[in-house]
């Protein structure tokens, strides 16, 4: 059921995205009476073709089979359709060839333009309707923040509370700040409160790799510190089959203490499948109670929920301050896909370890729904998508935006017949590395667990 809920979300992001995406394309054409031959929401590749199409006027609108993007095709355009017999006939007005070239730049430009501001007009919308909710270091500073093993390496500790990164003072407990400015940016100072004690951690340079390259998710990578409470009991887990309650405090697994959630986890991690006795204080008593670990390491329990340990706070915003502040929570993103961008690029990430199909994308979503997660995932999706859709290879929106920038400047066209080559090897590399990335994702979601 989770991953039907989280394949459900997938499909309906894509399909909001991609239509309103064609849309940029589709409007400034019609707008330059430029005909548009074909609408369609997902391929139409054969064998199967169309699940359902309908043609209005010029324009054929259709839902392809197969779920990996969707596309216009404009009369007179050489995209990776293939379809070049326009190329042996003379140009029409109607054409995409014959317009001007600013035209063509602006019906090219236009579904990237349309992700931006779709992006960062989600991101405010969100800040105006849901506002900002955020734990204050004052609660967390209760029990302090848990650390991956990479970031304890680098010389934090279990129970430090960050205070400060570079020079810039952090009052809220904000895994992303760390995340983008010091992991996926260059800033290499943190300071925390150890022990009463205020100490300034230097992060070495190679961070980015070992997170990357172990794939931590974000959420993981620190987390408040709370004590283990047992909130409620999977049926039939070895917790529940052991007589362990709700609102049980797990103090202790095979005599080491485990006051704290991440305490136990690690603890359990090393037992996976093996018995253990666990120590427990149930209504001020404590009791020690006997059951075998699952093979993954887990006894069966969900933990009480932070928001029933600390008190959250939720910054409100109005309409005229959330729309500029979805508009830096965009922004601030983009710098930081760019820099891992970069940092792949020259090597200080691995892409073996990062590159990821829409198997990864669709794993991104949480197995409950909420609107409020769906539409932040949206909005991060549109972004992502406007930044690579502007990648100068031939095949993709910044491909041809090149080429068009090129004729605008020399004001000499580049020809159909080198385009068309262009655009063939930019599909082809393309295709290239889906396949890649499909590849990587099948191998460390399915194949991985049998080697």
């Amino acid at each position: 059921m989770d991953i039907l809920i989280k394949v459900g979300q997938l499909l309906l992001s894509l399909s909001i995205l991609i239509v309103l995406h064609e849309m940029g394309h589709f409007f400034p054409a019609k707008w330059f009476k430029t005909q548009v031959d074909k609408f369609y929401l997902f391929f139409d590749a054969p064998p199967f073709n169309s699940l359902w199409k309908k043609k209005v006027g010029d324009t054929e609108y259709g839902i392809g089979w197969l779920p990996l993007g969707g596309y216009v095709k404009i009369a007179g355009m050489v995209d990776e359709s293939m379809d070049t017999e326009f190329k042996d006939k003379e140009p029409q007005p109607w054409e995409f060839r014959s317009k001007p070239a600013w035209q063509r730049l602006i019906i090219m430009l236009g579904g990237v333009t349309v992700n931006f501001i779709l992006g960062f007009f989600i991101l405010g919308m969100l800040l105006w309707g849901y506002g900002k909710q955020y734990l204050p270091n004052s609660e967390a500073k209760q029990y302090g923040v848990a650390f991956d093993s990479i970031l304890i390496q680098q010389g934090f500790q279990n129970g430090d509370l960050i205070t400060k990164i570079g020079n810039v003072p952090n009052d809220r407990f904000d895994p992303v700040q760390l995340l983008e400015k010091v992991i996926l940016g260059n800033e290499r100072s943190v300071t925390v409160i150890r022990n009463g004690q205020e100490q300034t951690i230097t992060v070495n340079e190679n961070i980015a790799r070992q997170v990357t390259d172990r794939g931590v998710p974000k959420s993981a990578l620190l987390s408040p510190r709370f004590p283990f409470i047992v909130e409620q009991l999977a049926p039939n887990s070895p917790a529940e089959k052991a007589g362990v309650l709700p609102g049980d405090q797990v103090i202790s697994f095979n005599g080491v203490g485990t006051e704290f959630y991440d305490q136990f986890v690690r603890e359990a991690q090393k037992n996976k499948g093996k018995p253990a006795d666990l120590g427990i204080v149930r209504n001020g008593d404590s009791i020690r109670v006997s059951l075998t670990l699952s093979e993954e390491g887990t006894i069966g329990v969900y933990a009480r929920p932070l928001n029933k340990l600390f008190k959250f706070e939720r910054e409100d915003y109005t309409l005229l301050r959330a729309i500029p502040e979805g508009y830096n929570e965009g922004v601030n993103f983009l710098k930081t896909q760019i820099s891992a961008f970069g940092k792949m690029f020259t090597g200080q990430i691995s892409p073996n370890k990062n590159l990821g199909s829409f198997i990864s994308i669709g794993n991104m979503f949480p197995a409950q729904f909420s609107w409020e997660t769906f539409w932040h995932m949206t909005a991060t999706l549109s972004l992502i998508l406007a930044f690579m859709n502007l990648l100068p290879i031939p095949a993709l929106d910044g491909g041809y935006v090149v080429f068009l920038i090129w004729e605008v400047i020399t004001g000499r066209k580049v020809s159909d017949n080198f385009l068309e080559k262009a655009v063939t090897v930019g599909f082809f590399l393309l295709m290239a590395l889906m396949i890649y990335a499909f590849g990587l994702d099948l191998w460390r979601h399915i194949f991985s667990k049998f080697f």
